[in-house]
């Protein structure tokens, strides 16, 4: 291939990425006028339209979606084998991207990097934090972090923080009205606060574990949100029981806001992992962070 066809092809992943010339102009260092004429002589070698333009964005046509999906994992290959020229270099360098959930930034991820980054100028790391589970390999993240769940085959896992637990608690107020529950049947007796997670498309069934019974309990209440801390702000409030991880309960539990029920209905699983893809060749700065974030069991420092 010549050097002109792949920097048309680079334009044309970037446009389309951005979905605006403007922005893809400005992250490529060259003029709309420039771009728009790379795009034009693309089309017209490839005799096909690649971009539709309207006034608010630009978007793939089909031909455009078609070569767009060949030519991600191409330029991902090229990407990563120039990140492993890094290894050549005194030090680790270059941007690590991952998607995260705010809990795991805040309780995980973020300690680490604010002992790891002062040492390592070069590295830079981009933490986006979402609510829903992202596709890590189509949105061209370099790893994602997921929580007590099933990694993909194709993906690595390596295990970054130690075993949580869920707790069921309400506040002293709510259960001045009602008695607590000694079961999980009970809590249809309950006013619940439910988590809607927009990734499963509805509302999270809590799930309860004694012995060889492990239960998925639908609850009903006046409230739901999308949000832990509004969850735990109306549980305080005495709007009913909430369902969270462990430890966003425990300064709550301490000055008696809150009190615990079905502990022995909670028991412990598995913590945050990182994943990533199994074809990728780590560059040294991601073989770093990797190996600083690995947890290692309790009392290592």
């Amino acid at each position: 291939m010549r050097r002109e066809e792949l920097v048309d092809l680079n334009a044309f992943v970037t446009v389309a990425e951005e979905q605006s010339f403007t922005r893809a102009a400005a992250k490529l260092g060259t003029s709309q006028s420039a771009l728009s004429h790379t795009i034009g002589r693309l089309e017209a070698r490839l005799g096909v339209r690649l971009l539709t333009r309207t006034t608010r964005r630009v978007a793939p046509t089909e031909a455009g979606e078609r070569l767009l999906k060949s030519l991600g994992p191409a330029l991902d290959n090229i990407a990563e084998a120039l990140a492993t020229l890094s290894e050549l270099r005194e030090k680790p360098a270059g941007t690590i991207r991952i998607t995260t959930s705010e809990h795991a930034a805040h309780q995980v991820l973020w300690p680490v990097l604010e002992k790891l980054l002062p040492h390592c100028p070069d590295v830079h790391v981009e933490l986006n934090i979402e609510t829903a589970f992202t596709d890590i390999v189509e949105e061209r993240y370099d790893a994602g972090v997921r929580l007590g769940e099933s990694i993909a085959k194709d993906m690595v896992a390596v295990r970054i923080g130690p075993d949580v637990r869920m707790a069921v608690v309400g506040s002293p107020g709510y259960f001045a009205q009602r008695p607590e529950p000694k079961t999980p049947q009970d809590l249809a007796e309950h006013q619940c606060i439910n988590l809607r997670l927009p990734t499963m498309g509805g509302l999270y069934a809590w799930e309860l574990e004694k012995g060889r019974r492990e239960l998925k309990v639908r609850v009903d209440g006046q409230l739901a949100f999308n949000n832990v801390p509004m969850i735990l702000r109306a549980a305080r409030a005495g709007f009913g029981l909430a369902c969270v991880l462990e430890d966003h309960t425990q300064p709550y539990l301490v000055d008696g806001q809150l009190v615990r029920v079905l502990e022995d209905w909670c028991p412990p699983f598995s913590g945050y992992h990182l994943y990533y893809p199994s074809r990728r060749q780590p560059s040294a700065a991601f073989a770093l962070l990797v190996d600083a974030l690995r947890y290692r069991g309790a009392g290592h420092s």
